[in-house]
């Protein structure tokens, strides 16, 4: 068996003390740049690994992983996959004895978000993983992170000017351009196209603020179609208010031949069109039981989806080998979405 590579080996070949490559090796404190490049690069050519069992001696006896992710609105809806990830990562992370509490804010009142967040804070965790939907309440829970110096991951939403460990999931620009190009594909040149975001505030909402600055530059940059692009906000997705609006926009605007649903209730539109008898082109968002059965239906047309248990899982992975191993993890991990038709379900 090849013998286990030690810190001091490696200050030998150095020239240094244990101490300074330690502080190297686990990124504490100051090191002049010419030594630190000179310790990583004979540890790379000796090839140094942790010592696993050492650092479990000095390791908390918990890690404790504070989660915050909306509440889903029902037992199948988007955020119901997100939990699974992250037990599916925790049951894969031994030796390391990892605890994840779960806060789940009401994606119908905002403020609701930091009551959670407080929660999450008076457990003291080690670190955090959170869906930042709200800019503002984000930015808030997140300053404090920053001052307590406790690392934390986004997952699903990015938000610029914070400095997340990582943010794991969609390009949500791109997201948007993608979900665009399958409407002007599909819906004549001369149609146009409504956009309809179901959100409290969208200002505040920036992955669908993302995804429709990715609508509008495909639109813009490269799209076929030549019909207005009509924009509809709704509040709630309760069937009347959404019936009231939709009611409204469509009589108003009797040229409108397909409607881009920006986030994962694409299936309250769908509803909406069956009951009223229209047939306009659909495109929304994710692959949960609600919208599947309207796929099914031929009443959504795509859907384009992301991999959430796959987001969570990863998000939690990172954050333990951050935690546990001290490793530097890349600033950004978008990951693919599919694009997704009844086809698929067959």
């Amino acid at each position: 068996m090849a013998k286990q590579v030690r810190i001091k080996d490696i200050a030998i070949k150095a020239g240094v003390s244990a101490g300074t490559v330690d502080r190297v090796l686990h990124n504490r404190g100051e090191v002049k740049p010419e030594t630190k490049e000179l310790i990583l690069k004979i540890a790379k050519e000796l090839d140094y690994k942790p010592n696993v069992a050492a650092r479990l001696l000095k390791a908390p006896a918990e890690y404790k992983i504070g989660v915050l992710l909306p509440k889903p609105v029902n037992d199948k809806s988007f955020w119901t996959n997100h939990p699974i990830g992250i037990n599916q990562a925790i049951a894969n992370s031994l030796p390391y004895n990892i605890k994840a509490d779960f806060y789940e804010f009401s994606l119908e009142h905002h403020q609701d978000f930091l009551q959670r967040a407080e929660e999450l804070m008076a457990a003291k965790p080690h670190g955090v993983i959170l869906a930042p939907l709200y800019k503002d309440e984000s930015q808030t829970f997140i300053k404090r992170l920053d001052e307590l110096k406790i690392p934390y991951v986004f997952i699903d939403t990015n938000i610029d000017g914070v400095n997340p460990l990582t943010y794991i999931g969609e390009d949500a620009m791109k997201s948007g351009r993608i979900a665009a190009s399958l409407v002007d594909a599909i819906t004549p040149v001369d149609k146009d196209i409504l956009i309809v975001n179901i959100a409290k505030s969208l200002v505040n909402t920036q992955h669908l603020n993302s995804r429709n600055q990715g609508f509008m530059a495909y639109f813009m940059e490269s799209g076929l179609n030549k019909g207005l692009k009509i924009n509809v906000d709704i509040p709630s997705d309760k069937n009347l208010e959404v019936k009231g609006k939709l009611d409204t926009v469509l009589s108003a605007n009797t040229n409108i031949g397909a409607i881009l649903v920006s986030g994962s209730r694409t299936y309250v539109v769908a509803n909406y069109l069956e009951n009223a008898g229209l047939d306009h082109v659909l495109v929304g968002y994710e692959s949960i039981d609600e919208n599947i059965k309207y796929l099914n239906s031929g009443t959504i047309n795509f859907l384009v989806s992301q991999r959430p248990v796959e987001q969570a899982e990863k998000a939690l992975q990172f954050l333990v080998d951050h935690l546990v191993n001290k490793n530097e993890i890349p600033n950004n991990h978008f990951q693919p979405v599919d694009i997704v038709n009844k086809e698929w379900f067959k």
